[in-house]
């Protein structure tokens, strides 16, 4: 969403109105929900959710129910509970574990791992707790208004607080412990306008910038742009790895915005653009093209590795698994010389491609 205030362009955080609350999840032998002892599930495991208040008393609709197969490729599943606070599913045949937790407004709940066996029922009670509000951060860049190069060594700091942060060589800065709601942002630097705006900091969240500095003799106004990142992103730790691997030349990425430009039909064809990554189509059909590295002969054949959220996927699947609608973000690694710590191994010495899901 987008609000023009005075010449600033600002992007408001997209968030719920829910009041400030923790889920804690506890795997404990919950009491069974209304109607949930008549869900035949012909043989399959079973799991039932029941999510309540702090004290397990009081049950409460309308807080959203994630679970992720950790052993299939399947979609992830969200569904709100019903208004008794239950959530029932029939599991899948071939499915034996999953990643399950809550989410209640702005707030999310601890992962759990659930593991299922054949005709058992799994039972969850998900608890809420009130929290403490968490900071955010600011993170962003600088660019000349006019030449739309990167501005180094611009002081910048929030009204009210003592905190002052400069930007690098490439114009980046970022300032952290942010509590949550608005503020105002300042940026100096000799031979530019000085620039004051607000800005929405989101909790628990990293609001992006983009500050657009006036070359002081020019009578132009200066421009803010606010992004707040995807949580899944933020989460999986997608904005560190691209932060310092723009920085070393660590990688290709491609944020929401980046995607939307481009349109893809297929997420291989968006794949193909990154360096190092070569498109392979011998025949005709929708199952027919896949992308690999163009290292590949050298090193002895080896293969991409494919992840999506996380979990390792076929790379040659990647386009009957995911849409190129349904991403917020693609990470692409040449070779183990670029692949961060938590998608590294021997094989994979043709590097690796990321992709996460909004």
């Amino acid at each position: 969403m987008r609000q023009t205030i005075g010449q600033a362009m600002v992007r408001l955080p997209f968030v719920g109105q829910g009041a400030a609350l923790a889920l804690v999840l506890s795997m404990i032998a919950a009491p069974p929900v209304a109607g949930q002892e008549q869900m035949d599930c012909d043989g399959r495991a079973s799991l039932h959710v029941l999510v309540t208040e702090e004290s397990g008393l009081m049950q409460l609709p309308g807080a959203t129910v994630v679970l992720e197969w950790n052993d299939v490729v399947l979609r992830p599943i969200r569904r709100s509970a019903e208004a008794d606070g239950s959530f029932a599913l029939c599991v899948p045949a071939d499915a034996q574990s999953a990643t399950v937790w809550a989410e209640f407004g702005d707030d999310s709940s601890e992962e759990a791992a659930v593991t299922f066996e054949p005709g058992t029922t799994q039972q969850l009670q998900l608890r809420v707790l009130f929290g403490e509000a968490e900071p955010g951060r600011i993170v962003g860049r600088v660019l000349d208004a006019a030449t739309n190069r990167s501005v180094e060594t611009v002081a910048l700091s929030l009204s009210g607080r003592a905190q002052e942060v400069q930007t690098d060589r490439r114009g980046r800065f970022a300032i952290a412990g942010v509590p949550a709601g608005e503020h105002r942002i300042e940026a100096r630097r000799l031979g530019y306008a000085d620039l004051a705006s607000p800005v929405t900091v989101t909790r628990g969240l990293t609001t992006e910038l983009e500050i657009r500095l006036v070359p002081a003799p020019r009578e132009m106004e200066p421009i803010v742009v606010t992004a707040v990142r995807p949580r899944r992103l933020e989460v999986g730790g997608f904005y560190e790895r691209k932060y310092y691997g723009e920085l070393v030349s660590g990688g290709t990425f491609f944020t929401l915005e980046d995607i939307d430009r481009r349109r893809p039909v297929r997420i291989t064809h968006m794949l193909a653009d990154a360096p190092g990554i070569r498109l392979r189509c011998p025949g005709s059909g929708f199952r027919d093209c896949w992308v690999e590295s163009s290292r590949a002969a050298s090193v002895g054949g080896c293969e991409l590795r494919g992840y999506l959220d996380g979990s390792p996927v076929p790379v040659e699947d990647l386009d009957s698994i995911v849409l190129p609608v349904e991403v917020a973000g693609i990470e692409v690694y040449q070779g183990p010389a670029q692949l961060p710590p938590e998608f590294a191994g021997y094989d994979a010495r043709c590097g690796a491609v990321v992709i996460w899901t909004k």
